[in-house]
């Protein structure tokens, strides 16, 4: 409710009798939260209805946050997150108690994976039937203690705000990632007087995370580039979330050093950008003398440390202590945000008479030589007029078809692995995937987060098959919002990233068991909820295909009838297990 300008709550009779003092404005739970949530700059709130949680909705409404609701939970926490990564800001979710809490754990538990800042409020029986058997009563911290970086219950309605801004802060210490809050019932709908609630004012309860490492540390690195002959860096996720891309670039320029980028990297250089390399990468960490990693961990993606040269001297860059050196040892390790430290480097390595730019003309000439072979030798299998379409033909239709202005999600394993050889996003924070988790169906939820926040922006998806079908009917989602995309359905009517593992494993008469869809017509799905859909067997009409679903206005799903029988380089090597 809103206050009056006396001091006391709207409608209650708040006007003094017999001359005593007037009563104290108060304020419920909901309310608190959603104060907090505003003064953390959290505009839209992603949820699904449940008894325990409508009076954050209330406080919503009163403080101009907007609730998009959903039809799953997952949805709703995959959106917090995207959101996250768009925005820069903090995503939020809010679910009910029991099912709706575990219906979110998967969205939580990517986000950890991803280190994305988010907020997962869930709703909890009263305080006062603790232990009783109420509706929907789970031990969820307990359960969520595991997969975020803070987890607890709202013991006290005055504590509302308070805990809102400490999970918030704790999100944020170190790498960001997730934190859970249960608020019980009779807490959350409680009132008490304004004055006793403790609510923490906006830029006043957490302190800048820009830390700069060790300055002798970012010295030997800049060292350490100068006399390099042969370096390469690779550009991780930690760059857009701290979105460092200006000191990344200003770095790699001046000191004409090759860049690499994986995750939410990408896009860090434009393509075209003499020192933007993707394909040669396993070449350059081979041969490189000086290898520095930015933001990413050495996990399955890196082969746990051990696709860097053994010859090469190695420096890790993270906003984690605790990931600097594991699973491979470093030669340098700096804690600190990737912008602060790179624009340090870059400063330490700026006056002197020669930093050995000059002198690197022949390494990048040489990796862009290894570039060009590989593209050479995979064109053809992109330009394929192939029947059923090849997927390298439909990835590079979808390459071809982004601009500077569309934001690529990829939400799949085969099909999106292809995609990840070919797809180059055109600027920073253009791309989205799961993350190391691997989640499948981030898609949807990605898109309502990207187009929710970035209306300005095109929001390109690309789906499997079966990945799609996981969070799909949170299309209707997107249609009731009014929030148009283009998105494509890469349908090969198989979970083909295991049904190769299979194949491999145990032979060709055991390589469909539980692996294989029926034949779905997405389009058809798309037009039934009030969204463009078409059908694509033809290689040739693609690209047209995407054009009539820019046009249409609404958003969208081409089914496109992809080989079955052809696998991703990365899905036959099973890199992902080793």
């Amino acid at each position: 409710m809103a206050l009056t300008t006396t001091g006391t709550t709207a409608g209650e009779g708040a006007a003094a009798t017999n001359g005593a003092a007037p009563a104290p404005a108060e304020i419920s739970g909901g309310h608190l939260v959603a104060k907090a949530l505003k003064a953390e700059g959290v505009d839209t709130i992603f949820t699904l209805c449940g008894g325990h949680i409508i009076d954050i909705y209330d406080g919503c409404v009163d403080e101009g946050i907007e609730v998009i609701d959903v039809r799953h939970e997952q949805v709703a926490a995959h959106a917090a997150d995207g959101y996250a990564r768009i925005t820069g800001k903090p995503g939020c979710a809010v679910v009910t108690a029991g099912p709706g809490t575990t219906d979110a754990v998967t969205g939580v538990a990517n986000a950890l994976r991803a280190e994305s800042p988010m907020l997962l409020i869930g709703g909890q029986g009263a305080l006062t039937q603790h232990k009783m058997g109420s509706l929907q009563d789970l031990p969820h911290v307990d359960m969520m203690t595991p997969i975020t970086k803070f987890a607890a219950t709202v013991p006290h309605t005055a504590r509302v705000a308070d805990l809102v801004s400490m999970a918030f802060r704790e999100a944020y210490a170190g790498a960001p990632g997730p934190s859970f809050l249960e608020i019980p019932r009779d807490v959350l709908d409680a009132r008490v007087p304004l004055p006793d609630a403790r609510i923490p004012e906006a830029g006043r309860y957490r302190a800048s995370t820009k830390n700069a490492g060790d300055p002798a540390d970012v010295e030997k690195l800049a060292d350490l580039l100068v006399h390099a002959k042969k370096p390469a860096i690779l550009l991780g996720s930690q760059v857009w979330t701290t979105r460092a891309t200006g000191p990344a670039t200003e770095l790699v320029r001046a000191l004409n050093i090759p860049a690499y980028m994986n995750g939410a990297g990408r896009g860090t250089l434009p393509p075209g950008d003499p020192h933007h390399f993707q394909l040669s990468r396993r070449y350059a960490f081979d041969n490189a003398d000086v290898i520095v990693i930015v933001g990413t961990p050495f996990d399955f993606r890196m082969g746990y440390g051990k696709r860097l040269s053994k010859d090469a001297t190695v420096v890790q860059i993270d906003l984690d202590y605790r990931t600097v050196g594991k699973n491979r040892d470093v030669d340098l390790g700096i804690v600190g945000d990737a912008g602060q430290v790179l624009a340090a480097v870059a400063e330490a390595a700026t006056g002197r008479t020669d930093n050995g730019a000059t002198g690197r003309k022949a390494w990048l000439e040489e990796l862009q030589a290894v570039e060009d072979k590989a593209k050479r030798k995979r064109l053809p299998l992109q330009l394929s007029d192939a029947s059923p379409i090849h997927p390298y033909r439909l990835v590079h239709e979808i390459n071809e078809f982004l601009t500077e202005d569309s934001i690529y999600i990829g939400d799949g394993g085969d099909i999106v692995t292809f995609s990840g050889q070919v797809v180059q996003p055109k600027s920073p924070g253009h791309w989205m995937d799961p993350g190391p988790l691997g989640t499948l169906g981030v898609g949807i939820p990605f898109v309502l987060a990207a187009k929710h926040a970035r209306p300005d922006k095109e929001v390109v998806a690309l789906f499997g098959d079966g990945a799609f079908s996981l969070t799909g009917w949170d299309f209707e989602t997107l249609v009731r919002f009014g929030l148009p995309f283009v998105g494509i359905v890469g349908n090969n009517s198989s979970m083909n990233q295991i049904r190769y593992g299979q194949a491999a494993k145990y032979g060709l008469p055991r390589e469909r068991v539980g692996n294989t869809l029926g034949d779905v017509r997405y389009d058809e799905f798309a037009r039934m909820l009030g969204g463009y859909g078409e059908e694509v067997r033809d290689p040739a009409d693609i690209g047209p295909a995407l054009l009539r679903a820019r046009e249409s206005g609404k958003p969208s799903l081409i089914n496109v009838w992809v080989d079955p029988d052809v696998y991703a380089p990365g899905t036959m090597n099973q890199t992902m297990y080793k």
